[in-house]
């Protein structure tokens, strides 16, 4: 199914609604700061609410009713860029050319809730990187940020001076001057482009992007029907999937019957347990590099750092939650909210 036909009626009819009692958690905001919230209510088992009590359990309902609402709306409107644009290229004879500019920019992160961040060529994150192993590649990047940076390509496989860790293989990147790098793709898998300059800061603003190597021969790879990467993040512009909080999120689309591949990418500062509800994971990559023993998972720990790849074979239609399961970092009495997504299997 196209992510352009997820249609509003289409979603609940998938999720085999009546009004909005779906299988999926949601919210409408975080928790907003002098606001009274809806707090949970002592009660004895069985015991009826009291008027007021009765109030503030309508009133929590609400907010998430709400946040389905404002997810499948966002859906109808942003599930096609959500997932991360790929970078352009220009060939210069048989080396594939990018150009990366470094810049601030003001990035809404859900619907309401702008901040200052950091950004590869505007966005959060970056422009997805996707070559092929043996490409030869260039990147040009120019820093228009008010601080020095570079860019390390984590994971990837390049000689030592190219490796973009200043005063350890290169001078920093001032603010406007330019920089090239320029190796090729040697290990194929999913890794990672970031600052690693006052990283701390400068990954969780926005400085941080996939960079994916394709292998010339994917007979080695399982077969899957669609390729999803989810990158995390946290601290500077909160927690986040691909830059973005729930309910502002995109969904993961799938016919029944269907494999899906997600890329996992812990860009951030904590770990992130996902979880995907009804489903199990097959682990099948870690780090851009095949296991031998591949693994069933419905809850995966991913540390600041590391990737996984699984797949997800999509056998059961609905509307499936799909969150970190640190539910500090998805749900509060306003509903869910952050890192928070859905799989959404339709039967055609």
């Amino acid at each position: 199914m196209s992510v352009s036909s997820l249609s509003r009626r289409k979603f609940l009819s998938i999720a085999g609604a009546t009004g909005l009692g779906l299988g999926i958690a949601a919210c409408a905001t975080p928790p907003v700061p002098g606001v009274q919230q809806p707090t949970a209510i002592p009660s004895e088992p069985n015991a009826t609410p009291t008027p007021n009590q009765a109030q503030v359990v309508a009133e929590m309902d609400s907010l998430h009713e709400q946040g389905v609402k404002d997810f499948v709306g966002n859906l109808e409107k942003n599930n096609e860029i959500f997932w991360s644009p790929q970078m352009p290229f220009t060939m210069e004879g048989d080396t594939k050319v990018f150009h990366i500019t470094m810049k601030p920019v003001k990035w809404e992160i859900a619907p309401g809730k702008t901040v200052d961040t950091y950004s590869y060529n505007g966005i959060i994150p970056g422009p997805e990187i996707r070559v092929t192993e043996g490409d030869k590649l260039r990147f040009v990047v120019k820093n228009e940020l008010p601080e020095s940076s570079a860019i390390h390509w984590h994971g990837v496989h390049l000689p030592n001076k190219m490796d973009g860790v200043p005063y350890v293989t290169q001078p920093p990147i001032k603010p406007g001057e330019t920089f090239t790098y320029e190796f090729p793709a040697k290990n194929p898998g999913s890794h990672m482009y970031h600052s690693h300059h006052n990283a701390a800061d400068q990954v969780t603003r926005g400085l941080l992007g996939a960079f994916i190597i394709e292998p010339k021969d994917k007979s080695s790879d399982p077969a899957y029907d669609s390729d999803y990467t989810m990158v995390l993040n946290d601290y500077n512009v909160g927690l986040t999937i691909n830059g973005k909080s729930f309910p502002a999120t995109g969904a993961i689309v799938a016919k029944l019957g269907e494999k899906v591949r997600v890329r996992f990418m812990n860009e951030g500062l904590q770990i992130h347990p996902m979880h995907s509800h009804g489903y199990y994971m097959t682990v099948f990559a870690q780090d851009g590099f095949p296991l031998p023993a591949p693994y069933k998972a419905d809850v995966l720990n991913i540390a600041p750092g590391q990737r996984f790849d699984v797949i997800i074979e999509a056998n059961e239609p609905g509307v499936w939650a799909f969150h970190c399961h640190i539910l500090t970092h998805a749900e509060s009495p306003h509903g869910m909210f952050g890192m928070v997504t859905a799989l959404i299997v339709s039967e055609t």
